[in-house]
């Protein structure tokens, strides 16, 4: 999907690592986090095996309705699921700009694999921006808050709660079942789409 080999060996890698750590958070006590861990790692390696660069990899045509189907599947389990919370809603965009990039893929010339491919520049301006606006607020999201025990200027800075290994009763949970962990890697992944759509 991108122009130069060396950036889109970066977002291989970058996507790759990400689904291989969502295969990791799979192993949660918490049924609701492996299925979400699940999607991910599906969205992850979907999105790694499209940025492989051209020179090395054009895959055939039935590749593209491949990844439109799939894609669009995880998206409708995505809309039922988001019945029970909305953060499902954030996976159904990204189901949903997964199908639009491989329908362009298919109806660009040769199936050329990203270069020459054009898109909707009204429906990728919108995947850009909500892709875009996901990445500044989880961003802002993962910087650590701390707060001021006592109030009083100079005394000591204690982290909030929740943000300790210690603090209430995390010290229990495992790597996988962090939220700060889980958020890192949707942020990684809305910066993967981001390099994916900019070239449509």
């Amino acid at each position: 999907m991108h122009g130069s080999a060396s950036s889109g060996w970066l977002l291989v890698a970058l996507c790759a690592a990400t689904g291989a750590y969502c295969l990791l958070r799979m192993r949660s006590g918490v049924e609701e986090q492996r299925r979400a861990a699940g999607g991910e790692a599906l969205m992850g390696f979907g999105m790694a095996a499209m940025a492989v660069p051209a020179a090395v990899f054009t895959p055939p045509a039935w590749v593209w309705p491949a990844y439109a189907a799939v894609f669009g599947a995880a998206g409708l389990r995505a809309l039922w699921a988001a019945r029970s919370g909305r953060h499902h809603l954030h996976h159904l965009v990204g189901a949903a700009a997964m199908v639009y990039m491989a329908v362009v893929m298919a109806g660009s010339p040769a199936h050329a694999h990203g270069h020459g491919a054009s898109g909707t520049p009204l429906l990728t301006g919108v995947l850009l921006l909500y892709f875009a606006g996901y990445v500044l607020v989880t961003g802002v999201r993962l910087i650590p808050v701390v707060t001021v025990a006592g109030g009083g200027p100079g005394a000591p800075s204690v982290p909030a709660p929740g943000g300790g290994a210690g603090a209430g009763g995390r010290a229990g949970a495992g790597w996988g079942d962090r939220p700060e962990l889980a958020r890192a890697c949707r942020l990684s992944m809305a910066i993967g789409m981001l390099a994916m759509l900019l070239p449509l």
